[in-house]
């Protein structure tokens, strides 16, 4: 699904890299987890695939589906199928959730040759998501984010990817900032979600979200760099060791993939 190979990017205007060749396959229905230290590149990497505007990419590709997307938008990123929760979700005043994702759902739709759908039909269709993420219907006509606590906002992101069914996830930190109460509803949602036909991959700094959902494949990421890859074990190594051993690892081997 996912094929990223040997990607640079920096911030746009600047010559420093923050990405500095990162390699990383993603197949369907696999769940993928991005851990790494503070300022290793993981929400840059979210960032790129997503095809925000502040990055530039200097080398390498990103293919998904076998599609070459360094030169597309976000919006037509987004209508092949991909989606990114944000980190810090921002807030839209004066458009409600409803307007935003009826609006949204609809233009995906036309993009994939499927009809839209009217707003009685996109009503029942609202209705069956909020259950997977345990909302409120007076959420949807609330303006996106707008006056949200920290949970409501990143529980309302899990919510707007439900409606839009993406085939690649990218979850940036979403666990951030989550008691425990909101972080199991955020993960029994993503759990839901998840089928043969998607994929996920999911950046924290921390193992608890994997308590949740168990991850086919831990990536951690050091100085802009995948330098090491292996199961939910790993994580579980990272949880007791911290990263100091595997930026050692990374300066012995140059920085180089492991």
């Amino acid at each position: 699904m996912l094929e990223i190979k040997n990607l640079h990017a920096n911030v746009e205007g600047e010559e420093q890299e923050i990405l500095k060749g990162v390699n990383l396959t993603i197949k369907p229905g696999e769940v993928h987890a991005l851990m790494g230290p503070n300022g290793s590149g993981k929400s840059t990497l979210a960032k790129v695939i997503a095809g925000h505007h502040d990055y530039e990419i200097t080398d390498g590709e990103i293919l998904f589906e076998g599609e070459d997307l360094n030169e597309l938008d976000p919006d037509e990123r987004a209508h092949l199928g991909i989606f990114l929760a944000f980190q810090y979700p921002v807030e839209v005043p004066g458009v409600t959730n409803n307007t935003l994702l009826r609006e949204s759902y609809n233009t995906i739709a036309t993009s994939r040759g499927r009809e839209e759908l009217d707003p009685i039909e996109f009503d029942d269709y609202l209705t069956q998501k909020l259950e997977l993420v345990d909302m409120k219907r007076d959420f949807l006509e609330r303006s996106v984010n707008t006056g949200f606590s920290g949970g409501e906002k990143k529980r309302n992101e899990i919510f707007q990817m439900a409606v839009l069914e993406p085939r690649l996830a990218l979850l940036d930190e979403t666990d951030s900032g989550l008691d425990i109460d909101a972080l199991q509803v955020v993960a029994d949602g993503i759990k839901k979600m998840r089928n043969k036909e998607n994929a996920f991959l999911l950046v924290t700094h921390y193992q608890r979200m994997l308590n949740y959902i168990v991850p086919d494949i831990v990536h951690v990421m050091i100085g802009g760099k995948i330098v090491k890859t292996g199961d939910k074990e790993l994580a579980m190594q990272l949880e007791e060791k911290g990263y100091d051993w595997l930026e050692s690892l990374a300066t012995v081997n140059g920085e180089k993939d492991a």
